[in-house]
């Protein structure tokens, strides 16, 4: 019986040329080397595919979709013609997919393609490390085969158990190019060696894998982080180095979609266990979130774990580049504004405010959001509602001074130049007079850039301390000889913002307030033989009134009335005038 053999495959990356050529080379191979008594014995497809063309002496056998393709059933068709082959990991699964198509089992002959590929992947490709992962990439061609064929299940199993060895234990060749680690200064192997191998992985396999590390807890969750870590660095984008809002949209490209499930994906994995990941990953994974546009139940867990973590970000964790075309700001602070409002939930429903531990975290979260204003009030294109709104998030208790945030309502005033006098006013009405140092108040009376009212609010409460420290005497209103004492070198140490210092030289400059100026004053007394020489610069209470009564008209155009300019009076219609303001702000 004559047979003729004639296969081909549907790949898109061949011309037809090219197809062709490949199929005469085969064939003319085949039918030169005895195609009957070669490739019959060992493969049961084609004995049983010519079982069924009868007694025709002439046969012609069409082979279609072989699975891994003409590379494939070479190695097939050399093995039966006893030509020497080369297997590895690469071309692994698409042979054995291909010998099992062809049905070239032991039944058929002893000794046969599917035995031989058999020991090679058991004693070569799941004994070594890098061999297995090289398999799981390689499946990605060939999915369902692998699958049923049990090599996905199988590459897992071994690289877990490996995964699970002891680092003392490792012997095997593996990845690690983290800064810092030195193979020749380092011997031992750093904990985490496994996380950039299996990172090449497609995110279902790499699932697969961290799923069943995960299930024999046998690895601390802080390892698992970092597993995700890795994977996170490797595949999604990195916001950081998006330069916003106007070249954001062209990063996203066609495998947004792709992008968006490795990212739910992780965020799916991430471990419970408080601390496993760094607040700063988390925030960076919600950046990417509103970058990729994710599911808002994704994003509401974000939010929820980096609110659980806020107290330990620093200042550079919050420093993302917004992508939000609608707003032109730089730094994307309607993020950081969502996760502090998750933590000042979670901080309320967790304490009274009262405990020692919740005021701590409070406090910390305060100092945070104030070096944070300091830093978005740079940007000339970061609007004045959501400053004053991102520092009206936090409670009273969480600032017991007010000077970080002064510093960075100044420099917000420094940047923003052409504010109208009303923006003045709802930026600084978030300010607590009464909680500014001394050498901050000495600033705030010679700042030119603030209204009026802030400045009169701090005299008079500078006159107030004043009063108490020392009882006016019956012949004067405003006795002089005590005096609030502000420390020159305090003053000197007062960082208001870029390019701007606190006068403390002999001469100071007046403000535009006038009667208000440094006195140097240098004491100089012996004790025990020690020279002893204080400098200090004061506001005297006798210049404060000289100043309220030369602003008297100011005052009364800032809607500051009375004969007598009562502090209490005016703090009071400084709350009314604050509120009317904030209701007209919001409509």
């Amino acid at each position: 019986m004559k047979c003729h053999l004639t296969f081909g495959w549907k790949e898109n990356n061949r011309n037809e040329d090219e197809v062709y050529e490949t199929w005469d080379k085969a064939r003319h191979l085949l039918h030169r080397r005895g195609y009957q008594f070669a490739l019959l014995p060992k493969c049961g497809l084609l004995q049983r595919l010519c079982s069924d063309s009868g007694d025709s002496s002439d046969v012609t056998l069409e082979l279609h979709d072989i699975p891994g393709g003409e590379d494939a059933f070479e190695l097939c068709a050399k093995f039966c013609y006893g030509i020497t082959i080369n297997l590895s990991a690469h071309n692994f699964v698409s042979a054995i997919c291909a010998a099992k198509f062809l049905r070239m089992t032991e039944a058929v002959d002893k000794g046969n393609f599917i035995m031989k590929l058999e020991a090679f992947f058991t004693s070569c490709i799941l004994e070594g490390w890098k061999d297995s992962i090289v398999i799981l990439q390689t499946t990605g061609r060939l999915p369902e085969w692998s699958e049923n064929l049990g090599i996905i299940r199988r590459c897992i199993d071994s690289i877990v158990e490996k995964i699970l060895t002891p680092p003392a234990q490792v012997s095997w060749s593996y990845t690690y190019t983290r800064r810092g680690y030195d193979k020749k200064r380092h011997p031992s192997v750093p904990k985490d060696w496994w996380t950039e191998d299996v990172s090449g992985l497609n995110i279902d396999l790499f699932r697969c894998i961290v799923t069943a590390v995960r299930s024999t807890n046998m690895l601390p969750p802080q390892l698992i982080g970092e597993a995700l870590h890795v994977y996170a660095c490797r595949w999604l984008p990195d916001t950081t180095k998006i330069k916003p809002p106007e070249n954001s949209a062209s990063h996203i490209e066609e495998s947004t979609e792709e992008k968006r499930k490795d990212l739910e994906t992780i965020v799916s994995m991430i471990p419970a266990d408080q601390g496993s990941v760094s607040i700063g990953f988390l925030l960076r994974l919600l950046s990417i979130a509103n970058l990729l546009g994710v599911s808002p139940v994704t994003k509401t867990e974000l939010i929820r774990r980096s609110g659980l973590q806020f107290e330990d970000a620093t200042l550079n964790d919050l420093l993302i580049p917004s992508h939000n075309a609608q707003d032109p700001h730089f730094y994307d602070i309607d993020l950081v504004g969502a996760v502090l409002e998750s933590f000042l939930m979670q901080w309320r429903r967790q304490s009274n405010g009262e405990q020692s531990q919740s005021v701590r975290s409070i406090k910390l979260v305060g100092k945070l959001i104030d070096s944070y204003l300091q830093v978005v009030a740079k940007d000339v294109n970061m609007a004045v509602h959501k400053v004053v709104s991102l520092a009206e998030t936090l409670p009273e208790i969480a600032r017991t001074e007010h000077d970080d945030l002064y510093k960075a309502i100044n420099v917000y005033l420094k940047e923003h130049p052409d504010l109208t006098k009303a923006e003045r006013k709802h930026l600084c009405h978030v300010l607590d007079c009464q909680k500014l140092s001394p050498a901050v108040c000495a600033h705030v009376v010679r700042n030119e850039r603030l209204p009026l009212r802030t400045v009169v609010q701090v005299l008079f409460f500078e006159q107030e301390k004043g009063a108490h420290k020392l009882p006016p005497q019956p012949q004067e209103q405003f006795p002089t000889r005590k005096q609030t004492k502000i420390s020159r070198n305090e003053v000197s140490k007062v960082k208001l913002g870029p390019h701007e210092q606190s006068s403390t030289a002999e001469g100071t400059r007046r403000s535009s307030i006038h009667g208000i100026s440094g006195r140097d004053h240098q004491r100089v007394g012996k004790s025990g033989g020690k020279l002893q020489v204080e400098s200090e610069q004061r506001l005297d209470r006798k210049e404060i009134a000289e100043t309220l009564a030369g602003k008297e008209k100011e005052i009364r155009e800032e809607g500051i009335s009375g004969s007598k300019l009562d502090p209490k009076k005016l703090i009071q219609r400084r709350s009314r005038s604050d509120h009317k303001h904030s209701k007209s702000t919001e409509r």
